[in-house]
């Protein structure tokens, strides 16, 4: 089952708390506290496995717990640390929060791991807390809070290509002659069910992936049919590819169609107009010369000034197939590598113990910012985009670091470090 979208509950595991206890040994009646530590909860980590291609693992669980961190014992042990638990996803899923459905995360071009929820700290022994005033401290640290989420996972799959056209005009037997899919091929009147994926290989390694977004029909972006279940696929395209029946074979107006397809486009996400796009005028093994004529010079007419081009194919025979493939491969060589990243949208703000941020000034026109708050905030904001370092801005004003670093006498010029990043302190 081909499944693309599943909420679910996810908690970190909590610290452990701290022992209280004293040394009990033969001839040391007084002995002094040796309660060990607890232990650090569990993370709750994502990670890409580029096996996978649904999220229907989801549909049957709904709570993902790590483990929690253990008491500390007598004899100053340390409580075990909590299990960690890895939730692994297909390539091209996006988190979001349940409730806002903002971006958390996009673990599209993330090739490592990633901790989105780290468990709580465990918790010191009274062994810590001796001093020459109180030597047999009765007392320890409660271990760290939890951190939990509902969260939404939604795949949006990863290719450079989207073929998009109404039910029946020959997608899938297009698909299945340029790439090494197999979807079914029949004279269905319905959409396709799942969005198929296919590679198209080129001459000289240049190849790209291509695929078949179905469910695209008139009121899509409302819901109407399985539209909206599958426009979330379409995002990440860089170039479409519209397939209309130039024949009309069933009735069909190829201008029509491309006007009604492009309108639930814009409704959905107006950005997607912006991208190239390319018209593939298909089923021409089926007119003569004079209509093969007449429907492209119209075709042409009406959508030149958009500076879209128009292909006539046939995707039974193959003719003009190579022509159009290798356009749409000059149109991606004119674009960025790499797959398309939605920026994060929601902050992980969740309270902090501890002191959440630490500021410092080492030495003179060094000032530093750490903190678990800080570093988790770094292992999920891209700062070298525009809009991720824009919200690393926002945060270090939301959490009064900008505040702090001038009530501590900071300049122009002067340098800010955070980790291993480093930053010129302009106002």
């Amino acid at each position: 089952m081909f499944a693309d979208r599943a909420n679910i509950y996810i908690r970190s595991g909590k610290g452990g708390s701290g022992h209280v206890s004293f040394r009990r040994e033969l001839y040391v009646p007084n002995g002094g506290p040796d309660g060990g530590d607890g232990g650090r909860g569990g993370d709750v980590i994502f990670a890409v496995d580029e096996g996978m291609n649904t999220l229907a693992d989801y549909r049957h669980k709904r709570k993902y717990k790590a483990g929690d961190g253990e008491e500390g014992g007598k004899r100053r042990c340390h409580g075990a640390d909590g299990e960690d638990i890895v939730l692994k996803v297909p390539p091209g899923t996006i988190i979001k929060e349940k409730e806002t459905g903002k971006v958390i995360l996009d673990m599209s071009n993330k090739k490592e791991p990633v901790v989105l929820l780290k468990g709580g700290r465990g918790g010191k022994g009274n062994q810590h807390y001796a001093t020459a005033v109180m030597q047999a401290p009765k007392y320890a640290q409660p271990g760290g809070k939890c951190q939990e989420l509902e969260v939404t996972l939604e795949l949006k799959v990863i290719a450079d290509v989207g073929l998009v056209g109404f039910p029946n005009v020959g997608k899938s037997t297009f698909l299945s002659r340029v790439t090494n899919a197999r979807p079914k091929i029949a004279n269905y009147h319905f959409t396709t069910l799942n969005p198929n994926l296919g590679v198209v290989d080129l001459a000289g390694g240049k190849g790209f992936v291509i695929a078949d977004i179905p469910g695209i029909i008139e009121g899509a972006s409302e819901g109407v049919g399985l539209g909206f279940e599958f426009l979330r696929h379409i995002d990440r395209t860089k170039v479409m590819i519209h397939l209309v029946d130039a024949a009309s074979v069933e009735g069909r107006d190829p201008i029509a169609d491309i006007r009604a397809i492009n309108g639930e486009l814009e409704k959905y996400n107006p950005e997607i107009l912006k991208r190239p796009q390319v018209i593939a005028a298909n089923k021409i093994d089926a007119m003569t010369e004079e209509d093969r004529e007449t429907v492209l010079d119209l075709l042409k007419e009406e959508f030149a000034e958009n500076g879209i081009e128009v292909f006539p194919i046939s995707a039974v025979t193959g003719e003009g197939v190579k022509e159009l493939l290798w356009h749409v491969r000059k149109l991606l060589d004119e674009l960025p590598e790499g797959a398309m990243e939605f920026e994060q949208e929601y902050d992980l703000d969740f309270e902090e113990e501890e002191g959440g941020i630490n500021v410092a000034n080492p030495e003179e026109g060094v000032f530093t910012v750490e903190g678990p708050k800080v570093e988790r905030m770094l292992g999920y904001t891209n700062l070298e985009s525009e809009r991720g370092f824009d919200f690393f801005q926002k945060f270090l004003k939301r959490n009064g670091v900008l505040e702090e670093l001038e009530a501590m006498g900071i300049e122009e010029g002067d340098t800010v470090k955070l980790y291993d990043l480093e930053f010129d302190y302009y106002k």
